[in-house]
Parts: structure tokens; sequence; C-alpha cells
């Protein structure tokens, strides 16, 4: 008997481990969030200059979620954005306005089915809110790249964010690049669904940034 329960003891642990899945959240930076930053009246701020850049058709915004037994990869086929930047200097305007608006309802996933859920009110509820938009306030250059903060509102929810990115001005100024891998937790913007009782769904998600922009016609 003792033998039998040793037995299904040692299946029932090599299982768990088989079938429970890796976190995608666990291999990039977890983004630090807070209150929302207040942005100070349009008469005190100061006059930036820099060179608008719109971002191009090149640009992806992606994420990654996943829950105990895989992961799934989606994104989103609609936005648009632009960053300031110091073309002499090969960097973003540190205090310079910079935006990503994105339309809610183009989410794409690598699963049909789970397409149409993240667009119910059980996730994302596109309907209710059909666009989501980051403004960037600060963006502070250190020695492995940025340091990127601002407020992200989505989900009827504004928070803080800040994560590390890398920025790339190319030499003759034609274009700018923003990439970053980091994660959020959806908990932190009222996206609950907890999925199935033995499948549970992750709170972490990975946000895939890699956009590219070129100077404003």
């Amino acid at each position: 008997m003792k033998h039998s329960l040793l037995s299904t003891s040692v299946a029932l642990v090599a299982f768990a481990l088989v079938s429970c899945s890796p976190n995608p959240a666990d291999d990039v930076s977890q983004a630090e969030v807070s209150d929302p930053t207040e942005s100070a009246p349009a008469e005190s701020a100061p006059m930036v200059e820099g060179t608008v850049y719109t971002l191009t058709a090149d640009s992806k915004l992606g994420f990654v979620g996943s829950k105990v037994t895989g992961k799934h990869e989606g994104g989103f086929e609609k936005f648009s954005g632009s960053f300031l930047v110091d073309v002499a200097n090969k960097k973003l305007v540190e205090n310079g306005e910079h935006t990503v608006e994105i339309d809610m309802t183009s989410t794409w996933s690598d699963n049909e089915k789970l397409t149409g859920h993240l667009k119910s009110p059980d996730f994302f509820d596109v309907e209710k809110f059909p666009t989501a938009k980051f403004t960037l306030s600060s963006a502070v250059a250190t020695d492995a790249g940025y340091d990127l903060s601002g407020n992200l509102e989505f989900h009827g929810v504004t928070k803080g964010i800040s994560f590390p990115a890398m920025v790339t001005v190319d030499e003759d100024g034609k274009t700018v690049a923003v990439k970053a891998d980091f994660s959020i937790n959806r908990m932190d913007f009222g996206v609950v669904y907890p999925g199935m009782t033995d499948d549970l769904i992750r709170e972490e998600v990975v946000i895939q940034f890699n956009v590219v922009g070129k100077p404003a016609a």
C-alpha cells in the first residue's frame, strides 16, 4: 500500500511539473505601477523643441498572456502615435509630448475563439472601452537605454507606469525606434476574469512594444 501511495504521489508531482507552463512574464522587466501623473497646466509648461515623428506601418504592439497550461500571443492591428525627438542629440525629448493610441476593436490573437473572448466584457470590453492610450511624460536616458514613464489609460482605468526601453535614432535622423518588453498586472486595470478553475489565467501580461517613427510630413 505504501509503495502504491508513493508511486501515485510521484506521478502526480511529475504530471504537475509537465502540465504547468512557464510564466513568460518571468523573462521581462515588471513595470512599476503608480497613481497617474498630473499634467502641468499648458500656460506653465516650458516650451519644448524637437521634431515630431509619427508611427509607421512597421510598428508593432503585441502582448503575451498565459495560464497554467500554456500561453497565447496577440496584439493590435490599428494604433497611431508620435514622439518628439531631439534629432541633433539623437534622443527623445525628455519632457516632450509622446503618445500612442490603440484601437482596442482591432485586437487579434493566435486563436479566433480567444480573440472574440478578449473583446468581450470578460476582458477588454471593447464595446465599452474602444480605445486605450499611453501618454509618455518622461523619457530619461540611462546607461542601459531609457526609463520611460507615463500614464496608461486602459479598460476605463488610468495608472502611471514606468519601464525600461531601448530608443534608437539613426545617423541621418530618418527614423526613431522604440523597443520595450515588460509586464503589467491586468488586475491593476480591472481585468479580473480568472479563467477555468483547473486552468487559471495568470495575472501578469507581457507587453511587446516595438514601434518605428519617421518625421511627420
